[in-house]
């Protein structure tokens, strides 16, 4: 479900907004979210020709009511980041953009959840043996890039991709701001073996849960509760000390945020509202389309 919930729901912000640059990428991508998420999803449960029908006129029906009645709450966001950007930060203003980014999220995530809920009655084993494949290839992949046998390679690889999503906002780093980076990197809690760890206690969790609505023929109202306990566990897990460590993380990173954006200048801040600002435009000419 964090995969769903990901490629469904990040799609219209996480990714498109944080994740794209230039001017329209967010709008190209965004009109063509259903399709995205149909590949993906399908790349994931590899639907049947009965359920593909099914499956993309779902996508379809979220991304029309996304359209209409979530993007103007987003587009407010946006225009007040832009308004806050210029000024110095700290953790608890970190922490509470992350918090105000996932109450918007939250109406996507039970929309979504109802949907896969309707969906879930026409999935069978079929479907349950790919995502289990899938997941394994995808665990393969993900271990491969971030967790390298060489500690020192792993926190280059670290230390590249924090400077990669910095400069996706601000611009380019100078060396004193890299060092930065780097030093918060190597000072995180982060733990990539506990993080795959969890990351195939949800994927098992997730099979299972499937399988099991599948097999009792589970009642709507059942599926969606069980859906969301589902996601729940992804979002607190159901051990003790991993809870503890995300929270602990999620503490660090609001920090670590905090400390990056107060390195930067007047006037990398300012191509940051310049790039959100581009961000809020094209979500207004998705909006105007309508």
């Amino acid at each position: 479900m964090s995969r769903i919930k990901n490629a469904i729901i990040g799609v219209v912000v996480v990714l498109l907004v944080l994740g794209l640059q230039g001017c329209s990428a967010v709008r190209v991508a965004y009109n063509n979210g259903a399709q995205l998420s149909w590949w993906w999803l399908d790349g994931y449960m590899d639907f049947s020709r009965e359920q593909a029908p099914q499956v993309k006129q779902a996508l379809d029906g979220f991304f029309d009511w996304h359209r209409a009645t979530q993007l103007p709450d987003y587009v407010a966001l946006l225009a007040q980041a832009q308004s806050q950007v210029l000024e110095p930060t700290t953790p608890a203003a970190a922490c509470r953009w992350q918090d105000q980014i996932r109450d918007r999220l939250q109406p996507s995530l039970e929309r979504a959840l109802a949907q896969a809920a309707d969906l879930l009655p026409g999935l069978g084993e079929p479907q349950f043996r790919h995502l289990e494949e899938r997941y394994a290839k995808v665990m393969d992949e993900m271990r491969s890039d971030y967790l390298q046998p060489d500690p020192a390679r792993r926190t280059s690889e670290s230390v590249k991709r924090a400077v990669d999503r910095a400069e996706r906002l601000y611009g380019s780093l100078d060396a004193p701001q890299k060092r930065v980076i780097r030093d918060g990197v190597v000072a995180s809690p982060y733990d990539p073996e506990a993080w795959a760890a969890e990351r195939v206690r949800r994927q098992k969790d997730t099979v299972q849960t499937l399988r099991r609505l599948a097999a009792e023929r589970a009642d709507r109202d059942t599926r969606v509760a069980a859906l969301r306990t589902l996601v729940a566990r992804v979002e607190r897990s159901p051990d003790p000390a991993y809870r503890a460590y995300q929270i602990r993380l999620n503490d660090y990173n609001c920090a670590f945020a905090a400390q990056i954006h107060n390195a930067t200048t007047l006037a990398q801040r300012k191509q940051a509202r310049a790039n959100i600002k581009d961000w809020e435009d094209d979500l207004r000419a998705v909006m105007a389309a309508l």
